[in-house]
């Protein structure tokens, strides 16, 4: 592919990665004979070191967390503890939770096959469940595969019809452990501990397995999750082929713009395709996704060289069957380029491929690398192309590649005590079960607040010296765990309801004339009422999508650390922000040209969070003002852009504020806060390195020549005044100073 010069004039930057061979273990507890022979028969009679050692540690007793690398076999670390105890103790259950529900069929598959006979019974019970099966399944199933969300609303509430599966818990396994951040993380570190104290509740203890892709902090997330301490498993000792990385810039077209990453990404896709390389594209939008495919059927069409029908695309929307016709379709060789969203990112076995292509940076540097693993799986080569978008932080990746290439160490942030969502976990649990004020230890310091603060407001009710729910409607089902709670709003076309959102959401989301995405149908919202929880939505065929303009009005609270700079000074404090809505943009769906600004006029809406606040020196009277401001403006930008590197988050988790004089001490400043409601940990996390902050963000300038600023180091597509009074020499002198 890289003899086409319109590919390969783009590479930014390529490396390959040598291959590594396996090192392989010896067991020291005891295996059953039928899971030994098994294993012959199938040809898998070593074990990689880390399969071992994790055999080993879950025999002995003790938690563990796996942190190895993309089809490195972490299946085989809980597969073999589970069976082992199964055929020891028939009576023993386990329960295995998967983020996706695509991920446990996928699983299920894998784990029938390592099955020794009869005597183990395994089944999946999710959603797609049927409901003449379920019953059977949680009576007489040794080893259940589920996901937190069904837990959460289809288990725990009626935990009675599971007493028996309780009582005898052995083992939780929780696999993709790293998919456990920010809100969604949180929200299952509530949902694991409402677990744990319902076994606890049972007379059982069960051990906890966790499996994760390589990141910075997995003993942390662990007992975040979990409350608990694990033994750490780390060295991998599965093979590795070659990797090559390609890092691919799309061409200048002129006055200041880019190709659009779609059409980049398709251009790519055919190319590989046409080459005879099964590849895989990923984008993180499902709009691309299905861009993407459009783009590349029609490229393969005018070449004649490979079929436009072997290209297919798969994301979240699609039936169960039809995703599952799809895996087949690729597994067995009869699509040859698919496009998909990250719902083909976690391990799902798609068999061999040989290329992958990512649309722009996945979010996260552990989701770069299991995206980069789909590609050459084992000990076959594989091919990574990482294709940058237009804006600051993706063109930094470009120009500094191994800021992305050496982060294989990313931290991963969760905040299980964060009062809003510990709030409806609280109501969850005291439905399930009536709580004691000393049960609230386990769900953090500040529960007993918290329920403290339910009981005065009649949503729990204290009496005989506990905890209750004063309903019989589970609470549960409003509380949805991959959000931060609060009102739902729901969208309605034809009178029938398309969906629900949470109002914060609805209001950069669906106010009048967004565009909102569904099931890769476009509808238009024609009003939205948020006195009566409900939007208007009818279809329409957009060529753009919608983007909020957000201003942000800050009143810091009170401070809990600080931090010298050269020149300023640092602090993590809480703060209460003010965000309104003023307006929306209209974007071209193949590139980022702004077709339209409009207004719009809707309420504030205020909550506390968590922020890093930057006090700057006062501005210098004797100095050009306009550099200055402008050099302010654009710290912000600049912190704004590299941050989710240094937190491990999106970019959407973060918002920020600059002030040239602010209140309360009369100097600039620069804010930059977590956006959900209580915070998740990502400032606490970019406050404990923020000398490595400030330095990634002068850095970001200094590597781009412009200048004046650009969209690839300092232009932001959300800045509320679309990138007015940026001055990058003011920013790069002043990040000088603070960076020393």
């Amino acid at each position: 592919m890289f003899g086409d010069p319109r590919i390969s004039a783009q590479i930014a930057h390529m490396e390959e990665h040598a291959p590594r061979s396996a090192v392989y273990g010896e067991i020291r507890r005891a295996m059953h004979p039928l899971i030994q022979d098994k294993l012959k028969e199938l040809e898998l009679s070593r074990l990689f070191s880390h399969q071992a050692k994790a055999y080993d540690a879950a025999m002995e007793g003790r938690d563990v967390v796996v942190v190895t690398g993309t089809n490195s076999g972490k299946t085989m670390c809980y597969n073999l503890p589970a069976l082992q105890m199964c055929l020891s103790e028939p009576a023993v259950r386990c329960l295995y939770l998967f983020p996706t529900k695509a991920l446990a069929q996928d699983q299920l598959g894998k784990l029938e096959a390592l099955i020794p006979g009869p005597q183990v019974r395994v089944g999946t019970y999710d959603g797609d469940t049927p409901q003449n099966q379920r019953s059977s399944i949680r009576k007489l199933s040794h080893i259940v595969l589920t996901n937190p969300d069904m837990l959460h609303v289809g288990i725990m509430p009626g935990h009675d019809y599971w007493a028996k599966f309780f009582k005898s818990l052995r083992l939780i396994v929780l696999d993709e452990m790293h998919v456990y951040r920010g809100v969604f993380g949180s929200n299952v570190g509530n949902v694991l501990r409402r677990l744990l104290r319902l076994c606890e509740w049972h007379k059982s203890r069960p051990q906890i397995i966790a499996c994760s892709a390589t990141i910075g902090n997995p003993t942390d997330l662990f007992d975040k999750l979990t409350g608990r301490k694990a033994t750490l498993i780390d060295e991998d000792g599965s093979p590795s082929g070659k990797r090559t990385f390609v890092f691919w810039n799309p061409p200048e077209l002129g006055e200041g713009r880019r190709l659009s990453a779609n059409v980049a990404t398709s251009e790519i896709l055919a190319s590989l395709t046409e080459n005879g390389l099964r590849t895989l594209a990923f984008s993180r939008a499902r709009v691309s996704a299905e861009l993407v495919l459009r783009y590349t059927r029609k490229r393969v069409q005018e070449g004649g060289h490979v079929a436009p029908g072997s290209i297919e695309s798969y994301r979240a929307g699609y039936t169960a069957k039809e995703r599952r016709q799809i895996e087949q379709s690729l597994f067995r060789g009869d699509l040859l380029g698919l496009s998909a969203t990250n719902a083909m990112e976690l391990g799902v076995d798609v068999g061999g491929l040989d290329a992958v292509v990512m649309n722009g940076y996945p979010g996260t540097a552990s989701s770069f690398w299991q995206q980069a693993g789909r590609a050459g799986r084992g000990a076959r080569d594989g091919l990574a192309v990482f294709v940058a978008h237009d804006d600051p932080l993706e063109q930094f990746l470009v120009r500094e590649p191994q800021t992305l290439l050496g982060a294989r160490n990313e931290s991963v942030g969760a905040n299980p005590g964060n009062p809003q969502i510990l709030s409806q976990h609280l109501l969850c649990a005291a439905h399930e079960r009536p709580i004691a004020p000393s049960e609230l230890t386990r769900f953090g310091t500040e529960a007993l607040n918290v329920a403290e603060g339910l009981d005065r407001s009649g949503e729990l009710e204290f009496r005989a010296g506990l905890f209750f729910y004063p309903s019989f409607e589970p609470p549960a089902l409003r509380v949805n765990i991959r959000g931060a709670g609060g009102e739902q709003v729901r969208l309605i076309v034809d009178g029938q309801e398309l969906g629900t959102m949470e109002r914060s959401r609805a209001m950069t989301s669906a106010h009048e004339g967004a565009i909102y995405m569904h099931r890769g149908a476009t509808f238009l919202v024609t009003s939205l009422d948020l006195e009566n929880e409900r939007a208007e939505v009818v279809p329409f065929e957009a060529d753009y999508y919608t983007q909020t303009i957000v201003q942000s009005v800050l009143d810091p609270r009170v401070e809990v650390r600080s931090a010298q700079l050269p020149h300023a000074n640092a602090s993590l404090a809480g703060v209460t922000v003010t965000d309104m809505v003023v307006g929306f943009r209209k974007k071209s769906l193949d590139g980022d040209t702004v077709l339209g600004v409009e207004a719009l006029d809707l309420p504030p809406m205020t909550y506390d969070t968590v922020c890093v606040r930057i006090d700057l020196p006062p501005l210098d009277e004797n100095l050009d003002m306009s550099e200055q401001l402008g050099g302010i403006h654009g710290l912000e930008h600049a912190l704004m852009a590299v941050a989710p590197l240094l937190a491990g988050c999106d970019r959407g988790d973060l918002g920020s504020a600059w002030y040239s004089m602010f209140p309360d001490t009369m100097r600039p400043a620069v804010f930059v806060f977590d956006k959900t409601p209580g915070g998740v940990g990502l400032c606490e996390r970019l406050f404990e390195s923020v000398t490595a902050w400030l330095r990634a963000a002068h850095q970001l300038l200094a590597s781009c020549k412009c200048d004046a600023g650009c969209p690839g180091c300092l232009y932001s597509p959300r800045c509320e005044v679309s990138n007015e009074a940026l001055s990058k020499p003011g920013s790069l002198a002043l990040l000088g100073k603070l960076s020393q």
